[in-house]
Order: C-alpha cells, then sequence, then structure tokens
C-alpha cells in the first residue's frame, strides 16, 4: 500500500494547485477561501505564506520572476518581493455569478485558467488562455466548474474537466498555436462516488486526478481505463503534483470545506498537504513566459 504522509497540517480550506518549484526546493500551493498563497522548503521545513485581497485560484511561476496569479475576478502579476499586484485581464468580469479556478501554464509557457459558476447550477463559465503578450482568449463555453488542466507529455492531448457534470474531457492540443479541437470524454465520473477535481501528469503519461469526497486518488492510463486508485486519509482532496529534487513524490493538497467536527474526527488531517511515493516520476511544471 501506499502511504500518504502529511508534510503540512495547515487544515486549509480549500487547498489546491501544488507546484513544485526546482530552483528553489519548494513547494507552492493556495487555500482559495484563505486568499493565500503557500511556500513550503521541504529540506528546512520553512514556511511563508502570502495573502491578497480577494481569493486566489490558481498560479503559476513567471520565467522573470514573481507570479501570474487567478485570483477570483482577474488575472494579475505577483511580486512577493514589494507585495505589488498587477491587474491584466478579468475574462468573466460580465459574469458575476462566477469566478476563476483552476490554471496551469503549457509547455510553451501560456497560462490557462478555467472558471466556475459559484452556483454549480449553470454552465456559464469559459475556459482561458492568456499568452505572454498579454492577450487572454476564450478557448471553451459553458463550464460548470473548471478543473484538471494537464498536457500528455508529447503535447499533442489536453485534459480538462467539468466537475459540475463530472466529466474528465479530452483534446487535441496544437502546441505551436495553443488551438483544441475534437473533445470528447476521457472519463465519466457520475455513477462514482465523488467528483474529479485537479489533476496532473506522469512521466509515463498517465494522468492522476484527486477525487473530491473520494478519499482518493486515481491514475487513469492514456486511453482512459483505470489503472489504480490510491486511497487517502482525507474526504476531500483537491489536486496533486509531482516534486521533489527527482520529481519522484507526489503532492496532494486537500480541503477541510464544510467538514463538521463529528467528521473532522474520522479525518484530523483534513485541509493538510501529503506526499507520496507511488512509483513513478513526474514531469516540471512550466512557467510562464510573459
Amino acid at each position: 500500500m501506499t502511504t500518504a504522509v502529511c508534510v503540512s497540517d495547515c487544515k486549509n480550506k480549500l487547498g489546491e494547485v501544488p507546484v513544485w518549484d526546482p530552483e528553489s526546493g519548494a513547494l507552492f500551493w493556495v487555500d482559495i477561501e484563505g486568499a493565500a498563497l503557500n511556500r513550503l522548503v521541504p529540506a528546512t521545513g520553512e514556511t511563508t505564506r502570502w495573502t491578497f485581497p480577494e481569493r486566489v485560484a490558481a498560479y503559476a511561476l513567471r520565467r522573470q520572476g514573481g507570479f501570474v496569479l487567478a485570483l477570483a475576478s482577474a488575472i494579475v502579476f505577483f511580486d512577493p518581493t514589494t507585495g505589488t499586484l498587477e491587474r491584466k485581464a478579468e475574462p468573466e468580469a460580465q459574469l458575476p455569478g462566477n469566478r476563476l479556478n483552476d490554471g496551469k501554464c503549457d509547455r510553451q509557457g501560456r497560462f490557462w485558467v478555467g472558471a466556475m459558476d459559484e452556483s454549480q447550477t449553470e454552465g456559464t463559465a469559459g475556459l482561458y488562455r492568456f499568452d505572454p503578450d498579454g492577450r487572454c482568449h476564450r478557448m471553451e463555453m459553458g463550464i460548470g466548474v473548471s478543473n484538471s488542466l494537464a498536457w500528455s507529455p508529447d503535447d499533442r492531448t489536453f485534459y480538462f474537466a467539468d466537475s459540475m457534470r463530472k466529466l474528465i474531457y479530452a483534446y487535441d492540443f496544437d502546441a505551436d498555436s495553443g488551438a483544441i479541437s475534437h473533445r470528447r470524454i476521457f472519463s465519466d465520473w457520475s455513477r462514482s462516488q465523488g467528483t474529479p477535481d485537479g489533476s496532473t501528469i506522469d512521466a509515463e503519461g498517465y494522468l492522476w486526478n484527486a477525487v473530491w469526497d473520494g478519499w482518493c486518488l486515481v491514475r487513469y492510463a492514456p486511453d482512459g481505463r483505470i489503472d489504480r486508485k490510491v486511497a487517502l486519509p482525507v474526504q476531500k482532496p483537491t489536486s496533486c503534483a509531482f516534486g521533489g529534487p527527482g520529481l519522484d513524490v507526489l503532492y496532494v493538497t486537500s480541503a477541510v470545506w464544510d467538514a463538521n467536527p463529528v467528521e473532522l474526527a474520522s479525518q484530523p488531517l483534513a485541509g493538510g498537504v501529503f506526499a507520496l511515493d507511488v512509483g513513478v516520476k513526474g514531469l516540471p511544471e512550466p512557467r510562464f513566459a510573459g
């Protein structure tokens, strides 16, 4: 059995989007509801926390330093040295019931971010590609809750989930242009316990997905077949990413969310960040090129 070790008992209400930075040897993640970006250096135990004037849902490190963030209402640049925020795009400003959600960079240095309908009843949200030149393109429409952005190692397939519908999609991906096409259902979780949340790709091209309300991670083969499930000590895992010096540690974020005291008694580490040895390595997370 694979054992999950808690590396940060941070009790995030909604921990999300772990990212390993090989340059600093640090793991980053957000607590969306805490409006915070966190950093842990596993080698020393040093932790840092930055807070923001509104919820922060996703981010990527920038090649020139700092971060690109998806706040609830806008894509911004963040300089951790000065604390300054520079608003760059507000792709769903006309939809006050929506907010930005999961996001990642592709290997060409473009930042992708999906939005969500906060009522989780209407498919009014979109998926956006924010390019290094500052232009923001809408790539998909009719989404309930965006999650699970990932790309196959050969850059030919893009994975994306609508958690409201419990579906993970696969698209054809054109790495040069950044275009997506030929959407098809990769995984239909509608008859299973839990909801697909955040994902990552391993070096073998298998997709790892955190199952919200499912107490587990699922590893999918490139053809959509379930390769294995890995049990976790928390009900609401939210996302995962490979890290460590050899990219052989799978880090998993989780959420306390609405758990009551009785529920928390059975999962005292809810909201923490976990590390697992799953026997495979990951791929480095790209940086934003702008």
